[in-house]
């Protein structure tokens, strides 16, 4: 069996949090009854002027600086003709061949190692709307609702190379996309979608094989599922002496498996020209530039500036600024508590275990900052030991309760006083001679259990530090 190379290309869809569609003045907010957010002109009906909100194109060039692109300043509109039945114009409206983004690249990291993954262009273009097909009557509806709804899509070059690097790709996409606040980035919802092109070759040969595309793709799994699939499924047809066909394929999360949907398009089947109702959009200077000074902390220098500035390690610093919503909550509790490591510690930890049970995003839950820096602070003032602090976060995280509250509340405050605490441990020692004998013995495994058996016996309360001192103190006498 040869060796075989992969080659992908993603392109990337991004629903624009624009207040209202792209040519109407119809809301873009999501989960509304079906055909309420729909009006003569995003619905396509004859006679109706298209006009294009400026933020769509304002958003569009702060995700091309943001990605490194060049911004053209001259670009236009243009129809792609298609017939299917969730677009009631029978075209889209999208950019050809004068984009408003070219050229850009954003930089990786899989396992370590950094690569730069080029960008082709940035465009925008409509959504169309949404079929609802019914598995028990097998009927198909339509809802309008998504018509006409902003996108950008952001097309790479063929640089990527494994499912490891697209999926990476993808998440710092869309990391820079949460930070600019152009996109909310719901995969569950479709906001942040990727299409999939993808093709082998044997290892050596220049000339790209033929490359099939799946489409919408709305989670990293999904994305590498797909392109392990796909990789062994075309590598297994040339093996065998077929030839690939350039199709469309269609992934099946549940099954893990893809299927051909239709022959892939090429550009000349959509017979692109200029959008007539639209004039080109014209930038200035001033404009590129207002917007570029203006463009919030990026989630790389925000990593270099937490490795600087709060001495946290790399790997802490990359986890936190990956998620602007990680990054805010780090910041905001830090600002209170100035423990930057402990906060870290919880948020990477126990914090993050509880949010991927339930599924939610850091900013969805009960426990807020404030909640977060209040529990550390009674931790570093020895008011409650590191183990009780688990079981008052589990707490603070159900009910959403002040840490302050729960302790008081559970009577969980940390015991230190040395004459009590002393007394108990005069117990255990008394009560485990193996253990002391296995202490001097070498056995150092042997504090360990005893310092077990004294926090037993006051239910987790006594301060460890104190355990410790004492517990050697009366074995060394």
């Amino acid at each position: 069996m040869k060796d075989y190379e992969v080659i992908i290309g993603l392109e990337v869809h991004a629903e624009l949090s624009t207040n209202t569609k792209m040519y109407c003045n119809c809301s873009t907010s999501f989960g509304a009854d079906p055909n309420t957010h729909c009006c003569p002109i995003c619905t396509g009906m004859p006679g109706v002027l298209p006009v294009l909100n400026e933020k769509v194109v304002e958003y569009a060039v702060k995700a091309g600086l943001a990605t490194n692109c060049d911004i053209s300043r001259f670009s236009k509109q243009d129809r792609k003709n298609y017939f299917y039945p969730d677009l009631p114009k029978a075209y889209q409206t999208s950019q050809y061949d004068l984009p408003l983004c070219l050229g850009g690249h954003l930089d990786i990291n899989v396992n370590g190692e950094k690569k730069r993954i080029g960008i082709t262009r940035i465009h925008i273009e409509e959504d169309a709307g949404k079929l609802i097909h019914d598995a028990y009557t097998g009927d198909t509806l339509v809802d309008m609702n998504r018509c006409a709804v902003p996108l950008i899509e952001i097309v790479s070059e063929p640089d990527i190379r494994n499912a490891d690097e697209a999926v990476a790709y993808m998440q710092t996409l869309k990391s820079i996309l949460e930070y600019l606040n152009v996109c909310d980035c719901k995969m569950q919802e479709g906001s942040l979608r990727c299409d999939v092109n993808l093709s082998v070759r044997p290892v050596g040969q220049k000339e790209f094989g033929t490359r099939t595309e799946t489409k919408n793709l709305n989670s990293f799994k999904a994305i590498h599922n797909l392109i392990e699939f796909e990789t062994n499924r075309q590598i297994k047809v040339i093996e065998e002496g077929g030839k690939i066909k350039q199709e469309t394929i269609r992934w099946d999360d549940a099954k893990g498996i893809g299927y051909a949907m239709r022959a892939k398009e090429d550009a000349h089947d959509y017979r692109y020209f200029p959008e007539p109702d639209l004039a080109p959009i014209v930038l200035s200077d001033e404009y590129v530039n207002n917007i570029k000074d203006n463009l919030p902390e990026m989630p790389h220098i925000k990593k270099e500036r937490y490795m600087k500035e709060f001495s946290l390690p790399e790997y802490d610093a990359d986890i936190l600024t990956s998620s602007i919503k990680s990054a805010n909550f780090f910041e905001k509790a830090n600002d209170i508590c100035n423990n930057p490591k402990a906060v870290a510690n919880w948020i990477m930890g126990d914090f993050a275990r509880m949010l991927n049970e339930k599924e939610i995003e850091i900013d969805e839950s009960k426990v807020t900052p404030e909640n977060l820096a209040e529990l550390i602070n009674l931790i570093d003032k020895g008011t409650i030991s590191s183990k009780i602090a688990k079981q008052v976060f589990e707490d603070m995280f159900e009910s959403g309760e002040n840490a302050k509250e729960i302790v008081e509340k559970k009577g969980l405050v940390q015991m230190s006083d040395e004459g009590a605490i002393k007394e108990l441990v005069e117990k255990v020692v008394q009560a485990n001679p193996q253990s002391i004998a296995d202490y001097k013995a070498g056995k150092d495994k042997a504090i360990g259990f005893l310092v077990g058996q004294i926090m037993k016996e006051t239910k987790g309360k006594a301060n460890p530090q104190i355990v410790n001192k004492l517990l050697l103190e009366i074995i060394n006498k």
